[in-house]
């Protein structure tokens, strides 16, 4: 008598493996961790085959373990195609994507819009912070996909794109002439110790005039014209434009923006990563 994978079982088996632990996992699969090791004990169970090796602190796989997630990576593919072309309306649910918010502009509202018209009853619960953070909660399985900005890539992040940083000011302003140079940074701005020094280095004396933990605080004072910004080469806000300096003010270090999302999340994932993809390497 022909017998069946289970096929959710299969899909926390491959959830596992791609991301390295059962805790991100059940993060990925929106289920609880002692739910993610029951379905990998009965897929274990009913293989008669054990698939991982939990003798070491960090989780491996079995030769058999090896050989099934190539198998399983296939069938999962293929059974989400299906689904894909036959039913895409049954795809609902949520996704926690993290992005810095100063990448936002201009792709994320274009990426949600077109996101939303193909999968309708999946909603994207957006969430903002800095890199690191953001790292962390994908790291605990909080967020399901995130975009940072970095000048590396991290284990299992993809390069999208890799932009100079540029000053930002208010359309028109003129806060960009005095010195000191009037800076306005977020205590924990990825990018602030490097203008500092490379202000330093091209002598050009400057003061942390507007310091805030809020985005919007620091938006709304720079298109003020009350203080500076600096923003990834094509990610500023509506509210604020590019600074022509002529070369008053220093060039700034380049950083990637990186993606970091499950290979094993099915359709809706796959589209998400695909359209932000695309999205960040037009910037």
């Amino acid at each position: 008598m022909p017998r069946n994978l289970d096929m959710t079982a299969l899909r926390a088996f491959v959830a596992v493996a791609d991301a390295g632990g059962v805790t991100k996992a059940s993060g990925f699969l929106n289920v609880t961790q002692s739910a993610v090791s029951m379905q990998l004990k009965r897929l274990e169970e009913s293989l008669g085959q054990a698939l991982l090796d939990r003798s070491a602190r960090a989780i491996s796989l079995t030769t058999a373990g090896e050989q099934l997630l190539s198998y399983g990576r296939r069938i999962l593919a293929l059974n989400d195609e299906v689904y894909g072309r036959f039913a895409s309306d049954v795809f609902e649910g949520e996704i926690v994507l993290g992005v810095p918010h100063d990448i936002f502009y201009p792709a994320i509202p274009y990426v949600l819009r077109q996101f939303t018209a193909e999968f309708p009853r999946m909603r994207v619960n957006l969430t903002s912070s800095y890199t690191m953070t953001l790292k962390k909660l994908y790291e605990q399985g909080r967020c399901d996909m995130i975009l940072t900005t970095e000048q590396e890539v991290g284990t299992g992040g993809k390069m999208l794109n890799e932009k100079p940083l540029v000053w930002v000011g208010a359309p028109g302003g003129t806060a960009w002439r005095h010195r000191p140079l009037r800076l306005a940074f977020e205590g924990k701005c990825l990018f602030r110790p490097g203008v500092q020094r490379a202000l330093d280095d091209a002598g050009i004396p400057w003061e942390m005039a507007v310091e805030s933990e809020s985005s919007r605080a620091i938006e709304a004072s720079v298109s003020a014209d009350m203080a500076v910004h600096v923003a990834l080469e094509g990610t500023e806000s509506p509210m604020i434009e590019a600074i022509k300096h002529n070369g008053e003010l220093p060039d700034l270090s380049r950083f990637r923006v990186n993606l970091y999302s499950p290979p094993s999340g099915g359709p809706a994932f796959t589209m998400l990563s695909a359209m932000l993809e695309q999205a960040y390497a037009e910037l």
